[in-house]
């Protein structure tokens, strides 16, 4: 995958039971789709906490954070009641979306790479933010992305 590229659609199931249709979240703004790899995890808390801090940043543009991981729906809500995240986590156990996107790894415990996919409105890749380990980097990279964007900036202009 690379900036350009059509985002692969999904059909996922949210922390409270409701599926999530990659089309439905696009029809509202951008998406950022970030890629964790397990819920309740010390760098992958951080990162969502970060993606939950800069909410009025994400909002200004009209984009919003999606979480996606190979959690089950359960843990899923745990993560989300536990830490109020405000954007839906999206549960991926049979990696079949990780899959599509090139972010799954065949690890126990850590399924998915850390990877954070900015999708326009229209369902294209605008950027692909990849770190394992600098969590806040993904949250602050989307804005800028978006950002650009919003100004006519954009990637690749």
């Amino acid at each position: 995958m690379k900036p350009g590229d059509q985002a692969p659609a999904f059909e996922l199931t949210d922390e409270t039971g409701t599926t999530r249709r990659l089309s439905d979240l696009l029809s509202s703004g951008p998406v950022v789709l970030f890629f964790y790899p397990g819920a309740m995890t010390p760098v992958c808390t951080k990162e969502s906490c970060h993606f939950r801090d800069l909410k009025a940043e994400f909002d200004a543009l009209g984009a919003q954070p999606v979480g996606i991981s190979a959690d089950t729906v359960d843990k899923q809500k745990k993560f989300a009641d536990t830490y109020s995240f405000g954007f839906p986590l999206l549960s991926d156990t049979d990696a079949t979306v990780a899959k599509s996107y090139g972010v799954h790894r065949n690890l126990p415990g850590l399924p998915n790479k850390r990877a954070t996919f900015v999708i326009g409105r229209d369902g294209r890749i605008l950027d692909i933010v990849r770190s394992e380990l600098r969590a806040s980097v993904h949250a602050d990279r989307a804005l800028h992305v978006l950002g650009d964007e919003a100004v006519g900036g954009g990637v690749g202009h």
